[in-house]
Formats: structure tokens, sequence, C-alpha cells
């Protein structure tokens, strides 16, 4: 580890800051390092902008990406080489108000389905039914599955909380039959060093590697999952408070976008009447 890492982990840590932004600032670093293949703290205030330039408009990243990048770098250069009058900034982005994209049930069923490995599909099934953030469902300990009280606790998800989120039946007896086979010890999916948990990224490819296998085009990332917790259990009629509370969400605010997918699903059911006159029922999923 060079010094100016080892300095720059030391000032996260010091600030406080989240393990994923830290994680995500140090890249922020060693991505500036690597484009020029030099010492990020011999680079001129020019080439720092012309790298973001080139994030943007080469790369064509996202502007949440290359904002990431942006504060992770003002981090490194003002709190850690101490460059006082060193500013950064993006052109503000455009407020976009877009839904989460939700399976349907079947497609749930379908997605859990294709997938063979046991390890994985009891991965997916405790994502889903219990709507976890994929960072939050790769540190599980084998100890946060609370079958008597039939609920599974998320030891300082985002924001530093902890809260504890539904059980299922269904997810137990899978778990179960997951732990007679692989008998995690520590953590409840455990990487290929058994000592560390499953990385966030392998954790996206099991939910690739099963979209693809089941045939569903929708759905970006395993992030839909948690997307289709909330709004199935809003659909089924629970409170959202309690399902803000269970999300680990700060404002109802952020839960109640769910409730607007809700009502286009309310919008596909098919009136009594219509089916009176119909020939057949037809399957509004």
């Amino acid at each position: 580890m060079t010094p100016l890492r080892a300095e720059m982990i030391k000032k996260l840590e010091l600030n406080r800051l989240a393990p994923n932004t830290c994680e995500a600032y140090l890249r922020s670093v060693e991505g500036l390092a690597r484009h020029y293949d030099c010492r990020p703290d011999r680079l001129s205030r020019e080439q720092i902008e012309s790298y973001l330039h080139y994030l943007q408009v080469e790369r064509e990243l996202a502007w949440g990406s290359c904002n990431v990048a942006a504060c992770g770098l003002l981090f490194f250069f003002t709190k850690v080489l101490d460059w006082q009058s060193f500013t950064l900034q993006l052109p503000p982005r455009k407020r976009e108000k877009t839904l989460p994209v939700v399976l349907s049930r079947n497609e749930v069923r379908r997605l859990l389905e294709a997938l063979k490995n046991p390890k994985h599909r009891a991965l997916l099934m405790t994502t889903y039914s219990a709507g976890l953030r994929v960072s939050e469902v790769v540190k599980l300990q084998v100890t946060d599955i609370e079958s008597e009280r039939g609920t599974i606790r998320v030891e300082q998800g985002k924001g530093f909380k902890d809260r504890r989120t539904i059980l299922s039946h269904h997810l137990l007896g899978e778990l179960r039959a997951y732990w007679k086979i692989e008998r995690p010890s520590v953590w409840l999916f455990p990487g290929a060093d058994r000592s560390r948990p499953l990385t966030r990224s392998a954790a996206q490819r099991v939910y690739y590697s099963a979209k693809k296998a089941a045939g569903i085009k929708r759905g970006r990332g395993i992030h839909t999952l948690r997307h289709c917790f909330a709004t199935h259990m809003i659909e089924d009629g629970v409170d959202s408070t309690v399902v803000q509370s269970m999300l680990g969400h700060r404002n109802i605010s952020t839960t109640a976008r769910y409730l607007h997918i809700s009502k286009e699903y309310i919008a596909k059911v098919k009136s009594p009447l219509d089916l009176v006159y119909s020939d057949r029922l037809v399957d509004s999923e």
C-alpha cells in the first residue's frame, strides 16, 4: 500500500464516511492515476478537469458516476493533499422522476426457480423476501437469521442504522436446506475466501445469470428485487409505514413512490363488470 493511499484511508475513517463511499472515493483516485499512469499528487488542476471531461464525454458515464468521481477527487486533493483552494464542479443534474421497474410475482418465481445452485437461490430469495439492499444481503451473518422471532437483523444498513425485517417461512426452509449443504459459519453467504462475505459484484452476477436463464428482459440489477418486495407488500395491503420500517427508509416520501407503482397495478385489474360480460376470466398478471 502506498503512503498516499494509507493517508487517504485514514482521512476517510476520521471523517466517518460509509464503507461504500470510502471504496468509491478510493476507486476515483485509482482511476485518475491509471488514466495518466502517474501519481495523482503530481497532476495539475487542468489534467484533473480533463479526466472528468473524459468520463462525461468519451466514456459517457451517468451523471451520478461522474459526481462520485468528482467528490472522491475533491476529498483527496483537499483533505489528503490540503489543496485549500481546489474546487471541482459538475453541471447540475436534471431531476428526472422515474418509477422503479418491478417484476410481477410470476416473473420473480421464474427468476428464483431458474437457479439450481442452492446458495445462489437462497441469496436472491433472501434479497427479495426481506427487501434488502445488495450491500446488506452480502453482509448478513448466520446469527442475523432470528428464526424464533421470525425476523432478519440488518446491522449498520444505509445511514449506519440497525433494523429488523421479515423472515419468510418459505425462506427459512430454503436457508436451512442451504445451510446443511454449505455449512456457513460466520457469513451467511461467504465468498471464495470463506472468511470474507460474498462481494456485491458477485451477487449482481448471480442476479443477471438468473434473469438470463429465466428469459426476463426487465429489471437492470439485483436492486430490482428490493423494488419488487416494496411494491408487492403495498399491493397486498401492508401499511406503508411498516414497509418503510422494513426497508430502512428515513423518509416516508421515499417509500411513497411505490404507491404510484401500485396504482398502475390497480389500473390493470379487471372490473367485476368486465368479467361478467367476458367469456372467460383473464389473468390480470
